[in-house]
């Protein structure tokens, strides 16, 4: 008997015998048989454990280190404080799961109020749910709840926004009867066409999405004429955030704001090839909307002695109201990563953040000034950017550019157009954060010349 359990034939047999197959090759009839192997791979004889290893490392020491990263679309590169490790690192944090029981789960729960609460300070927000997964669901499951809070079923979204979350949105509504309208974005300036958008509002809208900063990396600076229009109409007004950069743009609770959504993966996260992230989802406080809140949300107060303590005052799934009442089949919360934001908010304070917001605002800026010198390269819009820019090359293509830099150690533009083919593929999204320095700017911009001349 080998490392796998239960592989000798007789118990095979016998569980085939059980559910009524005759081979274990039945159980792959959905799938083609072209993609079949009808045997073993050849991967060579087993290896000792430290021989295996070794290969590993002889194999990943040709593949350049990556020192600096400069890809945008959603995701980058921030500094995450060690503290923020140690602290989310400990036992009963790290091996906790949902607090089913209010009166062992009390440190648990407060994690989940702090973190509550610091985010519902940070975007000006009146409720914000314990988590979810990531922004791309965060995004429809506000579409569902702006179709159940205005029992109306139009959505329109801001065509700058991120298209995996569009993605994310249009596979949340598509088993209900929804009408998806797209607004265009300004050619000049990446920002949204406020007459585009006028013109598609009507009395049949649920909600207008808009992120700021968009997909570009533009701050639009026009978001509270859009709140207006949209509450004209009695629909609701969902902005998505990068929460980073809250200390230095307006939070969107100021200018209007129902529901805010966003990724709070730059809040202490590390990008783990693109995950676990954190799905924000916060609305402003009416009896009527906080019952249709998704996921679960934490109350603080006191017991019978007077103690101040913690409870789930909220969490309308399935399993615990009548299913045709439930708001969302999400059952659980991104914890650990809520925790990383609220031990890292916790850490920065608002003076930090908002030098931190500085720093990456004057990133961008230096970045968007080096590229408009290059003359085979250039910014298509004219806006204030925040962390991620777009660029477009006018000459060598992405794949070339992207190449040579990873032998440079440095991680490129993301291209769009790889994914989502409305894109054209001479854009790529580069995105600084406060990680970089001028020097590490200096030498993205020096290879990036070489393609000039």
């Amino acid at each position: 008997m080998g490392l796998i359990p239960n592989d000798d034939p007789e118990t095979i047999r016998i569980m085939l015998s059980y559910i009524g197959v005759k081979d274990i090759k039945e159980l792959y009839s959905d799938v083609p048989n072209e993609i079949l192997l009808s045997n073993p791979p050849e991967i060579g004889s087993p290896l000792k454990e430290a021989d295996l290893s070794s290969l590993f490392e002889s194999i990943t020491s040709s593949v350049p280190e990556i020192r600096l990263s400069f890809t945008g679309g959603g995701i980058a590169d921030h500094y995450v404080p060690a503290i923020v490790d140690e602290i989310v690192s400990k036992q009963e944090f790290y091996t906790s799961y949902t607090p089913y029981q209010p009166e062992i789960s009390q440190g648990l729960l407060q994690a989940i109020f702090e973190y509550q609460s610091l985010m519902a300070e940070l975007l000006d927000m009146d409720v914000v749910n314990a988590s979810l997964y990531d922004s791309g669901s965060a995004l429809g499951e506000a579409a569902r709840f702006s179709m159940r809070v205005t029992k109306r079923k139009r959505i329109i979204y801001a065509k700058n926004a991120n298209p995996e979350r569009l993605s994310v949105l249009s596979t949340y509504v598509s088993p209900l009867d929804v009408e998806l309208v797209s607004v265009p974005y300004d050619e000049e300036t990446g920002r949204i066409s406020l007459a585009s958008l006028e013109a598609q509002l009507n009395e049949d809208t649920a909600m207008v999405y808009l992120e700021n900063p968009n997909f570009f990396g533009i701050i639009e600076e026009e978001a509270e004429e859009v709140a207006d229009l949209v509450h004209e109409k009695g629909g609701l007004f969902v902005v998505g955030v990068e929460p980073i950069s809250l200390g230095v743009i307006r939070p969107p609770g100021d200018y209007g704001a129902d529901v805010v959504v966003g990724e709070g993966q730059s809040l202490g996260g590390y990008l783990n090839f693109g995950g676990p992230s954190l799905g924000i989802f916060a609305i402003k406080s009416t009896r009527k909307m906080i019952r249709q809140v998704p996921g679960r949300l934490i109350g603080m107060t006191k017991d019978l002695e007077g103690t101040r303590s913690y409870m789930m005052v909220l969490q309308s799934r399935e399993q615990h109201i009548r299913q045709e009442e439930a708001t969302s089949n999400i059952t659980t919360n991104s914890q650990l990563m809520a925790l990383r934001a609220a031990i890292y908010l916790s850490l920065l304070g608002p003076d930090g953040l908002r030098d931190l917001g500085r720093k990456i605002l004057l990133n961008t800026e230096y970045l968007r000034r080096s590229i408009e010198e290059l003359p085979c390269f250039k910014v298509p819009f004219k806006s204030k950017f925040f962390r991620d820019l777009p660029v477009v090359s006018e000459g060598p293509s992405w794949k070339e550019v992207n190449l040579h830099l990873l032998y440079k150690g440095i991680a490129g533009g993301f291209v769009p157009s790889t994914i989502y083919k409305e894109f054209p593929e001479s854009l790529a999204i580069l995105a600084t954060t406060e990680r970089h320095c001028k020097r590490d700017i200096d030498e993205l911009i020096d290879n990036l010349r070489g393609f000039c001349s």
